[in-house]
């Protein structure tokens, strides 16, 4: 039933969005939620991270469509076959289980996107005003890096290119997956790995961010979803690896610009060398 339809699924981000809030804060998860909607009003700097952050998520909608139109036939995936071969089909026949299953489409499809929601509220609850805006800087970074490769080097995904091996173990939880979710993700929208990048950048913003319970978060968060991206036949390692260089940098400079504009008094400041 969690994976009927969108709905579904948003439900349960929601829910989970929470719940995650309250195990990074230890604090009633509503307060964070009306924290972060306050920085709103009192941080323009934040509001407009923000919405740059939201309107390039906007345009990621209608990058299939943009793809669509100009009719690029390139295809890179026998490329990157070429590179890695069958690692995928071996990996996925080594751990296939009944059991392990659900929890890798679980973390793929609900806890990716929870966490970065909820991360927005434990860095908001925080006050951690440096990171909330880091966040926005980092998330941008990775879906501007990303886009221009989904539309330039098409790569497909591995279990829809046969002379890879590979199964689409989604489907044995999410039946309905290519009606319901793939509209929001193209078939050669792999290169990249913005899974795997978006969650090298939370994990590193957990990590420096101080927030402890945060880092843990991401750490098992981070782990759990890069082996599902191979285990479930979506990405090869190649995108994983690519991946894992833009969450650093997208992380690295967004928390360089975060403390900059959080902070710009502490930029300016010289250092009093006594003339004695």
């Amino acid at each position: 039933m969690l994976y009927d339809s969108m709905n579904y699924i948003s439900a349960a981000t929601l829910v989970m969005a929470i719940g995650l809030i309250w195990l990074g804060t230890l604090r009633n998860p509503l307060r964070a939620g009306w924290l972060l909607i306050r920085e709103f009003g009192i941080n323009r700097k934040f509001l407009g991270l923000f919405a740059l952050m939201a309107a390039i998520l906007l345009f990621n909608r209608y990058e299939l469509q943009i793809e669509a139109a100009m009719h690029i036939k390139q295809d890179f995936t026998p490329w990157v076959f070429g590179i890695e071969g069958h690692f995928v089909q071996h990996l996925q026949q080594f751990f296939h289980s009944p059991y392990i299953t659900p929890v890798s489409v679980f973390f793929y499809v609900v806890v990716f996107q929870s966490l970065l929601i909820a991360m927005l509220g434990i860095f908001a609850a925080d006050g951690n005003k440096a990171f909330l805006m880091a966040a926005c800087i980092a998330v941008f970074i990775n879906y501007a890096v990303a886009i221009p490769f989904y539309l330039f080097f098409p790569v497909n995904e591995v279990w829809s290119f046969p002379p890879s091996g590979a199964s689409f173990y989604m489907l044995e939880v999410f039946p309905k997956f290519e009606q319901a979710y793939r509209p929001l993700s193209g078939i050669n929208n792999c290169f990249p790995s913005l899974h795997t990048s978006i969650s090298i950048t939370m994990l590193v913003l957990g990590i420096r961010s101080g927030n402890r319970r945060l880092a843990l978060m991401t750490l098992v968060s981070a782990v759990i979803i890069i082996f599902s991206i191979f285990y479930l036949g979506i990405h090869w390692l190649t995108d994983s690896v690519a991946g894992t260089l833009l969450g650093l940098l997208a992380a690295s400079a967004g928390i360089y610009w975060g403390q900059r504009l959080a902070h710009p008094k502490q930029q300016n400041v010289k250092p009093i060398v006594s003339d004695l």
